[in-house]
């Protein structure tokens, strides 16, 4: 007489157990955790677009902290018209940990890490010194949905180092030449270290959505003909003269000026981030 099999009890609990861990694991998985923003040449409007796209994903319900990877011409806390009590500067030096050097931007409803503005040397730290900094990063990003970093302006080799541990690139261009074409110079240099790391565009200070398209297709071009590899568009940021009057006042636009052409292109481009 055939013998049915009884249920193996512990290879049931096991798959339960191994279903559990499963699920956990896609929970906790955050697609553009790390997220930089970059650009070939200063006066594009990077971190103000570093500011107001960390303010549109806390509106969203996202732990967020803003990281002033500028080393050496930080001014994020400018912007914001903060007062750290401590930054960048004393991490390097050895004087803090990381995550003693958040302030907190209550306006906006995320964090930020200073950098030190002016102190030259930052920007040429230590090779060594530069790889556990991104140690301490990683960590710390744990414990944020989201961590955007507001990078030099420039292809040095610190600015390189911080955009090869992120996500995603959001490279700031506008319609002038020599933004075209230092973008395209970053674009080229970050993609032949890192060839599989997702860049995408912003045309900040369009005069339209439509110019601001055909800016992009003027360096998705050179990027098909010479690098082989397309760069996403991740938005339009239209020219808007509420945008300086923010930074003259030192805060954020979408606690001054909410619903401007600027800052509603902004929270486009994050809906389009976080799907």
């Amino acid at each position: 007489m055939a013998t049915v099999p009884k249920p193996n009890n512990n290879n049931t609990l096991q798959d339960k157990v191994e279903s559990k861990n499963n699920n956990s694991k896609k929970e906790v998985i955050r697609p553009h955790q790390k997220i930089a923003i970059a650009s070939g040449k200063g006066g594009v409007g990077k971190t103000w677009l570093s500011i107001t796209l960390c303010h549109a994903l806390a509106n969203k319900g996202k732990k967020v902290l803003l990281f002033d990877g500028d080393l050496g011409l930080a001014n994020v806390d400018i912007q914001l018209g903060l007062m750290p009590k401590h930054d960048l500067g004393g991490v390097l030096a050895g004087r803090l940990p990381l995550n003693q050097a958040t302030t907190a931007y209550s306006d906006g409803g995320f964090d930020i890490i200073a950098g030190r503005s002016g102190s030259g040397n930052l920007a040429d730290i230590a090779t060594s010194r530069l790889r556990s900094l991104s140690e301490d990063i990683t960590l710390l990003s744990a414990s944020y949905d989201q961590v955007v970093f507001d990078l030099g302006a420039g292809v040095e080799r610190t600015v390189r180092s911080l955009a090869n541990q992120v996500d995603v690139v959001f490279v700031v261009t506008t319609d002038e030449p020599t933004a075209l074409t230092d973008a395209y110079a970053f674009m080229k240099l970050t993609h032949i270290e890192r060839p599989n790391l997702e860049l995408k565009v912003i045309v900040n200070m369009a005069n339209s959505t439509k110019e601001g398209e055909r800016t992009y297709n003027t360096i998705l071009k050179a990027c098909e003909g010479f690098l082989k590899f397309s760069p996403a568009l991740a938005g339009v940021v239209r020219r808007d003269t509420k945008v300086r009057e923010t930074i003259r006042n030192q805060t954020s636009i979408l606690v001054r000026f909410p619903n401007t052409e600027a800052a509603n292109d902004v929270r486009i481009i994050v809906d389009k981030l976080i799907g």
